[in-house]
């Protein structure tokens, strides 16, 4: 895929794919982005503790994505932007612009860095240990490929190598989910009884406004998930602006949207029917030092176990992979765009100067991602879902208060001051979140933290305005 695309293509063409992209191809290639190698191992083993109540935040997201697509998307086509954070220049001024990029390269490190250490681990649990190949390498190899085959056409390539990793991650879970119907001799709506009779599938919880899960506070915090992770990100909105035309990648986003609603029901079903299948069939599920279950190694431990047959845990690798990879492969893309175009101005650069400082951007950021992989490691012990929106919440938080002020105000702000207010309101709310409960009476705060983060930014940018 990567020598067809790499043809006939210009100096350009790895950040902006020359804007031929087909809008649904590139919606089809944003599922398996979206849901990433995150998606694909913990939703599924979160459903035993949180149920289905994770659909209250991609209601949110529906929400969100209707927003980027009306809003955000209008004003980056307006402005024929390659790097979104452009954008902030032009409104506030050249400190307001860094700090954006910087935030979106920060965030970006983090997110990937997360989900390619979750695959990474599965892999090296069920396939490479035997073997007695080390974590780092399996790491190494993994970025490895990635590079081989993103450094040609960058941003044109991802396109199309995410819609085939989409396709994998989708086959994998209605094939296991089939199966699991098959080997318990249910139909589907028989299946469907099963998981709601143990009271897994409800979706909604409104009676504790104080809980994390309530609807409210869910939905908003899906909604602002989405603007600040999709809307306000480089690596999403990049693929995005290949489209041909503004209509074309709003008709993208739209259809994007609801099909990721329906995706994610696939996979909290599919984890209500791998734990309604252990508890039937005696599996034992991994757990923690206090008796918990693993919710990562849930999906992972039934499928590679071989109860379901080989095709399953066939599939299951290969939807690992294209899951880890269809994030990995345009984070790495998007962030070599974001430091040639934010920070070393490669626009102003010509011909071959592009490319030879293209590709050692690509493979600065190659290392760093690796490096911080190995980092996590070593100090990360929650649900990999938990920890995205969590570090999404701090880090795309100044991003949402950015972006609302420049786009609901007329005012101008002293620029020199901004990077001081976007780092100190996500130390407020990195506060605020260790504290919630004993600062509010037991309430505590979920994925409504990124909107108190844009509001607390709004209200600095309030502050420091001319």
């Amino acid at each position: 895929i990567s020598l067809i695309t790499s043809r006939k293509t210009t100096a350009h063409t790895f950040f902006t794919a020359d804007k031929s992209s087909p809008w649904y191809l590139v919606a089809f290639g944003m599922i398996g982005a979206s849901l990433s190698g995150v998606t694909f191992v913990s939703i599924p083993g979160i459903v035993n503790t949180s149920y289905f109540s994770y659909m209250q935040v991609v209601f949110g997201y529906l929400l969100g994505y209707i927003v980027i697509a009306y809003v955000l998307m209008p004003i980056y086509y307006k402005l024929n932007l390659t790097s979104i954070y452009s954008y902030l220049e032009q409104r506030f001024g050249q400190v307001s612009y860094k700090t954006g990029a910087v935030y979106f390269m920060l965030s970006r490190i983090a997110g990937a860095s997360i989900r390619l250490l979750l695959v990474a681990g599965v892999l090296q649990q069920f396939v490479f240990e035997a073997w007695g190949v080390p974590f780092a390498a399996t790491v190494a190899i993994s970025i490895l490929l990635i590079w081989l085959y993103t450094f040609r056409a960058g941003i044109k390539t991802v396109v199309w190598t995410d819609t085939l990793q989409t396709a994998f991650m989708l086959i994998a879970v209605l094939l296991t989910i089939y199966l699991i119907l098959e080997e318990s001799n249910w139909s589907l709506s028989e299946g469907m009884a099963a998981v709601d009779k143990t009271g897994m599938s409800r979706i909604f919880f409104l009676e504790d406004i104080k809980a994390k899960n309530f609807f409210w506070k869910e939905l908003l915090g899906g909604m602002f998930i989405a603007i600040g992770m999709t809307g306000l990100d480089q690596d999403m909105m990049q693929k995005n602006l290949t489209c041909k035309t503004l209509k074309e990648a709003q008709k993208n986003m739209v259809s994007f949207s609801v099909v990721l609603v329906v995706v994610n029901l696939f996979f909290l079903f599919l984890g209500a029917l791998l734990f309604v299948y252990a508890a039937e069939n005696g599996v034992v599920l991994p757990t923690d030092d206090d008796g918990k279950i693993i919710a990562d190694q849930v999906y992972p431990t039934i499928a590679l176990s071989g109860s379901l047959g080989l095709a399953v845990g066939v599939f299951f690798l290969l939807g690992l992979v294209a899951a880890a990879y269809s994030s990995a492969d345009s984070a790495l893309t998007s962030l070599t765009t974001s430091f040639c175009v934010d920070f070393l101005e490669i626009e102003k650069k010509k011909g071959q100067e592009i490319v030879k400082t293209r590709k050692s951007v690509h493979i600065a950021m190659s290392i760093v991602i690796f490096i911080v992989v190995l980092i996590f490691k070593e100090t990360l012990d929650k649900s990999a879902i938990g920890q995205v929106l969590y570090m999404g919440a701090l880090t795309y938080g100044p991003l949402v208060g950015l972006y609302a002020f420049g786009i609901f105000t007329k005012y101008k702000v002293k620029d020199r001051w901004v990077w001081l207010i976007c780092v100190l309101s996500p130390v407020v709310c990195y506060l605020l979140g260790k504290n919630s409960a004993l600062l509010f009476n037991g309430y505590l705060l979920g994925n409504e933290l990124i909107l108190v983060n844009g509001l607390l930014t709004f209200g600095g940018l309030w502050c420091i305005r001319k």
